[in-house]
């Protein structure tokens, strides 16, 4: 599939769209609070009042990395602050997320590298203001490993993890029924190999796919849309038919991934949204996709076009509706992007 023009697909979205409202694209900081950042996650705390975390510190797997955070109230975003450093080892891939009991959730990684890494949590009951001790989850059970978890009623949160182990990429989730005092484990789930191709030819890590992002298509069907290497090269899916016990083998989409995180929501309209880069090699464009069934997929946006590194981004939908995004930008700034629910065009 052919990503259009940025000028002919604002055509089409003005078509589709009717009058377009201005977005919000803005730096969390400028300068950062470190050299490097990567890996942001975004939440909102009430009506116009977000929070983002991210990964920063001199370089990626350094050990100076730590979770940074900043919360966005009147119109901006103030002065970020650290929350939560390991010690003389670096953290990764933070995640916000509120569960049914309001509780604030920041879960992240930490170790020497995703391969080894162990997993970290901590809440709070005042919005960010103040949080709890770090709790240092047991071997093998990690929360979300980058994109947000499907929170659904009566205490079920449906998180979507990974293994990025030697030669071996799986996806996995990870389920609560207690708002997450407890977990269970799924998996793993994998795309299978090519029809015809021998058991011995190529290894699971170069057929693998992570950091899967969980929505709700309807009743107790579940979807997740993961990240893929690229002898695969497009995004993949798993579907579940009992809210997240089962999955079924995960299968390509017509959607490029160039082996770079993806995040995923279903409207409250009904239509689904992918963020994600429309290629198969690099990390720019970074772009906006739009879907009524979460199958098939129309372009309608790039974020970002110009080269250099556009990744890993977080997505949400907000009271008001707006779709609010943030990204790694050239790993040096965190941005973040409000679009307005009405330049979101009809498939």
């Amino acid at each position: 599939m052919r990503l259009p023009p940025a000028d002919v697909a604002a055509v089409v979205l003005s078509i589709a769209s009717g009058t377009l409202l201005a977005q919000t694209s803005e730096f969390v900081a400028d300068p950062m609070p470190t050299p490097s950042c990567h890996a942001s996650t975004i939440v909102e705390i009430g009506p116009g009042v977000l929070m983002a975390a991210w990964f920063g510190g001199t370089a990626e797997g350094r050990p100076d990395v730590a979770i940074w955070g900043a919360l966005r109230q009147d119109g901006r975003w103030r002065t970020p602050v650290e929350l939560a450093r390991e010690p003389n080892i670096a953290a990764y891939n933070p995640v916000l997320f509120r569960t049914m009991d309001r509780l604030l959730w920041l879960y992240y990684k930490f170790g020497p590298s995703p391969e080894q890494w162990s997993a970290a949590r901590r809440f709070s009951s005042d919005d960010g203001r103040t949080w709890s001790a770090v709790d240092h989850l047991p071997a093998g059970l990690y929360g979300p490993i980058r994109a947000k978890p499907l929170v659904l009623p009566k205490g079920v949160i449906v998180s979507g993890t990974s293994v990025e182990s030697y030669h071996s990429w799986a996806a996995w989730i990870e389920r609560s029924t207690d708002n997450g005092k407890t977990w269970s484990r799924h998996g793993p789930i994998t795309v299978g190999r090519p029809e015809g191709s021998a058991p011995n030819q190529g290894t699971l890590e170069n057929r693998g796919i992570i950091q899967p992002s969980v929505v709700l298509v309807s009743g107790k069907h579940l979807r997740f849309y993961a990240r893929s290497t690229n002898t695969i090269g497009r995004i993949c899916v798993s579907d579940s038919y009992d809210l997240g016990l089962t999955w079924t083998p995960a299968r390509p989409l017509e959607l490029p991934n160039p082996n770079s995180g993806i995040d995923a929501i279903h409207l409250r309209d009904g239509r689904f949204v992918l963020v994600y880069n429309h290629t198969t090699r690099g990390r720019t464009p970074l772009n906006l996709a739009v879907s009524r069934d979460g199958e098939h997929w129309t372009p309608f946006h790039a974020l970002e076009t110009e080269p250099g590194e556009y990744s890993y981004p977080a997505m949400i939908q907000a009271a008001d509706g707006s779709l609010e995004i943030a990204y790694t930008w050239r790993r040096t700034r965190i941005k973040h992007v409000s679009f307005p629910l009405t330049n979101v065009p009809r498939p």
